[in-house]
């Protein structure tokens, strides 16, 4: 019997058209989902029925409880070799075997940049303005001779302070983990976790999100930025505290945000970020480009053919 194979979390349904998915005909049949995320309930009775499910990264949660509600499920696939939102553990002991991919690495901090300079620039807003007939609104920020502060100075926040570099700006860093001689080593200031806020013109958050980064910008940590900073995070939503950013943005505290990731995603209807003026804000789309995508669903597709061989590959604990 053909194995029943779902790609979920296809938003955008562009999945069955990024890569060629007939390889796996040999295999089982293919079905391409586009609903949101939703209870375990509805998820179980959208998701009963298939042997295997391709996730895209932190999309979906699959909890000890929805996995066991999945009984058919025999092999989780998802985008990047990391998804806080499997319970790796409960498919361990349940039986489901996880596997991953590799991730294009040039998506996240390419959008990142383009986010800076939008917001340092109110391009959204000039652009708006053209479109009704006006001209010239509002006077943009500069960049050169500035301060970027980098929180997280891993891959992704390396290659952000290169940026930074280029455009002839002053970059900073700090993380937990972060010694002088590895922030030296890319041309980068190691600073305290206050000095980073207290100096930063722009911040730019790039931190796995875990138990020791959530929250980690909070409330005092805004406390010391400049009035007229901008604060950036494509990491993940819940490294900031969001009732404690919404505050600082609507008392100005802050020339605004920049931002790509939320505590709940989709962002809720009536959420804040939607209406704040000093808020430049995307939907999760800082891995969302074709490349990426391609990235990601080819090597799925490997994924599958490995483990309908006996042979799984890239498997996660």
């Amino acid at each position: 019997m053909a194995v029943q194979i779902a790609v979920i979390d296809d938003w955008q349904d562009v999945a069955s058209g990024v890569v060629d998915w007939s390889v796996l005909e040999s295999i089982g049949q293919v079905s391409f989902l586009h609903d949101y995320p939703a209870d375990n309930d509805t998820l179980a009775e959208r998701l009963g029925g298939f042997e295997v499910i391709c996730v895209m990264r932190e999309r979906t949660r699959f909890d000890a409880d929805l996995l066991r509600r999945l009984p058919k499920l025999k092999l989780l696939v998802t985008g990047g070799m990391r998804n806080a939102a499997l319970d790796f553990k409960a498919a361990a002991a349940l039986g489901i075997q996880v596997s991953g991919t590799d991730s294009y690495k040039h998506a996240a901090p390419e959008l990142t940049w383009a986010l800076i300079m939008a917001a340092t620039r109110n391009l959204v807003a000039e652009a708006n303005a053209l479109r009704a007939g006006q001209w010239q609104q509002s006077l943009g920020g500069d960049l050169h001779g500035k301060t970027l502060a980098i929180l997280g100075l891993g891959s992704i926040g390396q290659r952000v302070a290169q940026f930074g570099q280029v455009f002839g700006m002053r970059v900073i860093a700090w993380s937990e983990n972060l010694t002088a001689e590895r922030a030296a080593a890319v041309g980068v200031s190691y600073v305290s976790k206050q000095e980073l806020f207290e100096q930063a013109d722009v911040l730019s958050v790039h931190l796995v999100l875990s138990e020791r980064s959530r929250g980690i910008v909070d409330a005092q940590a805004l406390d010391w930025m400049k009035p007229t900073a901008l604060l950036v995070n494509t990491a993940r939503g819940p490294i900031v505290d969001e009732a404690a950013l919404i505050k600082a943005l609507q008392k100005n505290r802050l020339a605004g945000a920049a931002l790509d990731v939320f505590d709940e995603e989709p962002l809720p209807e009536l959420h804040p970020f939607r209406t704040l003026d000093n808020v430049l804000a995307t939907p999760h789309v800082g891995y969302v480009s074709r490349q990426n995508y391609q990235q990601f669903f080819s090597q799925m597709i490997e994924d599958i053919q490995a483990w309908a061989a006996g042979a799984p590959v890239r498997l996660l604990t």
